[in-house]
């Protein structure tokens, strides 16, 4: 049997049939779709996906133009930098669910900070980066600067030598975003190791709060970038899509820029042009994680018309899995096509006989 030459697209295509599968495929394709006719993606990060090397495949992603934005939690953003200074300092724990407070506390004094089944190592990764990061805030105290958050860490990590990479830099995904410049928000940043460690330099007097761009200047930043990747969609002006890992802030905080451009600011707008989320939330009243994408439309976030999607399974397992597949869609779009024709031929027989 011929290998297939997108191996993992192929895969998708001929056994993700039903359930969370058949939501993960429709999404898949629906995403190929959109960026292989000139759209945009606007990618938000929650949770502890740096840690959980999310960079592996979304640093090539963004590399190949498969991703334009991004809103990420600031422990996404500091955690993919420390993914590639303090690499081989970090301890995995297999056993975490076993585990008894006195085995957590033995990780506290060893001076780890546990995620899940991986720890970051606070004196190689925490303080080593503090030792240069502090500085650029005291100078920008000192000449009256002004940046995002983000943009200190795009300076930090284009200014490191290679001589300290621990990670590979090739999977390093804030160092491939600081290379294309790529749009993005961090809403929230305060709730971050290093937002709590700029709050201790703002209060000692170290250095001023105003150095740090708000939330609410994010926003504005975000009006003006929305319009320019609604507007440089090529095709017939595909729009912007929204991809979504888990919920929270990273995700409403940007998803909210298309309601206001058009309510708040009053002017004509481009309504988002896809949406999926991965979430393991379950559906719940109240809840923003577990909303369904239907709720969105009564804020003028989506429209009945946009391809919707829900994938509620492990992002860590779905997310390089879909880029994977992506990434084999964009080297062979051909292929991609192809396979995807084939695939949805096959859907349209079963949905006729069932009819």
């Amino acid at each position: 049997m011929p290998t297939a030459p997108l191996p993992i697209l192929d895969f998708v295509a001929r056994n993700y049939k039903n359930f969370n599968a058949r939501a993960t495929r429709d999404a898949l394709f629906s995403y190929w779709d959109h960026v292989n006719a000139g759209g945009k993606m606007y990618w938000a990060v929650a949770g502890a996906m740096s840690s959980a090397q999310l960079g592996i495949t979304l640093a090539p992603a963004i590399r190949a133009g498969l991703i334009h934005g991004l809103s990420v939690t600031g422990a996404n953003l500091e955690e993919s930098l420390f993914r590639l200074v303090a690499h081989h300092g970090y301890k995995d724990f297999p056993e975490y669910r076993y585990f008894t407070k006195a085995d957590d506390t033995k990780i506290l004094k060893q001076r780890m900070r546990r995620v899940t089944d991986t720890s970051i190592p606070e004196d190689e990764a925490f303080r080593a980066v503090e030792k240069i990061l502090v500085p650029m805030w005291k100078k920008a105290t000192a000449n009256g600067d002004r940046r995002f958050w983000h943009e200190y860490f795009y300076d930090l990590i284009l200014s490191i030598p290679k001589s300290k990479y621990q990670g590979n830099p090739e999977e390093c995904w804030l160092l491939a975003a600081a290379k294309a410049k790529l749009p993005m928000v961090v809403p929230g940043h305060e709730d971050s190791t290093f937002g709590n460690i700029f709050a201790s330099h703002v209060k000692f007097n170290d250095c001023t709060a105003s150095i740090v761009k708000s939330g609410i200047e994010y926003m504005g930043q975000l009006y003006d970038d929305y319009k320019v990747l609604s507007k440089g969609s090529t095709s017939g002006g595909k729009g912007v899509g929204f991809f979504q890992i888990g919920g929270g802030i990273s995700g409403d905080f940007p998803i909210c820029v298309v309601p206001s451009i058009k309510y708040d600011l009053q002017q004509p707008v481009k309504p988002w042009a896809y949406f999926c989320q991965i979430s393991d939330s379950t559906t719940s009243y109240g809840s923003y994680s577990g909303a369904t994408p239907n709720e969105k439309i009564t804020w003028d976030k989506l429209t009945e018309k946009t391809p919707m999607f829900v994938i509620e399974s492990d992002a860590t397992v779905v997310a390089p899995l879909m880029l994977s597949a992506l990434l084999e869609a964009k080297a062979n779009p051909k292929a991609a096509d192809a396979i995807i024709k084939a695939s949805r031929a096959i859907t349209s027989k079963s949905l006729a006989r069932s009819r």
